[in-house]
């Protein structure tokens, strides 16, 4: 039986685990910081934190961290790296990705998303539901695409970075490390690291 582990007890983690059935995999176990105040995700218990999962790295054939949040989740992928766990990855059946996309450990892409010819996703990023990725783009380490966003050709996403729902990144833009695209966004300029644009078209917030 293939077991996967999931750090992270969220509504993500719950979309992980799922995804992860519809891949295959038979048996799910979830962590959680919050343990043991907080013991049960949807239809699944959690059994430990952190700590836990680390000394039990040995019992299961794959390790995803479902955290939504960039710098947490990339945080946790790292830390479990050094330790030489499973990191699995995951792409919906329902997704459309070219056998020519590189998808770094720890990635997950959702239903219905798609991702085109030549792009490449580093470590710990996350392709949700109906994102669309077009040809060339390049994802760094912890970036996330939300549901119904859209990236045209050539765009690069910098480490950490968050495009919101539905946003739109015009080919070519280069997003920089941790900065955040506002829901339904329209990017058609370079957005600078650490900053914040919304809006159509996408302006500063601060």
């Amino acid at each position: 039986m293939r077991r996967l582990a999931v750090l992270g007890a969220s509504g993500h983690g719950k979309v992980v685990a799922e995804t992860a059935l519809q891949c295959g995999w038979e048996s799910i176990v979830f962590f959680d910081d919050a343990w043991p105040e907080v013991q049960i995700n949807g239809s699944w218990a959690i059994v430990g934190n952190t700590q836990a999962l680390i000394q039990q790295l040995s019992e299961f054939d794959g390790v995803l961290v479902g955290i939504g949040n960039n710098h947490v989740r990339l945080e946790k992928v790292r830390q479990l790296k050094t330790l030489n766990a499973p990191l699995a990855t995951l792409v919906h059946p329902a997704a459309v990705v070219s056998n020519t996309v590189l998808l770094g450990a720890g990635s997950v892409v959702f239903a219905g998303a798609v991702i085109q010819i030549d792009s490449q996703l580093g470590e710990a990023c996350i392709v949700n539901t109906r994102a669309s990725v077009d040809h060339d783009c390049s994802l760094s380490d912890g970036v996330h695409i939300c549901p119904g966003a859209t990236l045209a050709g050539g765009v690069t996403v910098a480490e950490a970075s968050w495009v919101g729902i539905g946003a739109c990144i015009k080919q070519l833009v280069n997003i920089g490390s941790n900065a955040t695209i506002g829901g339904g966004a329209a990017v058609i300029r370079d957005v600078p690291c650490g900053q914040t644009v919304i809006g159509v078209p996408a302006r500063s917030l601060y």
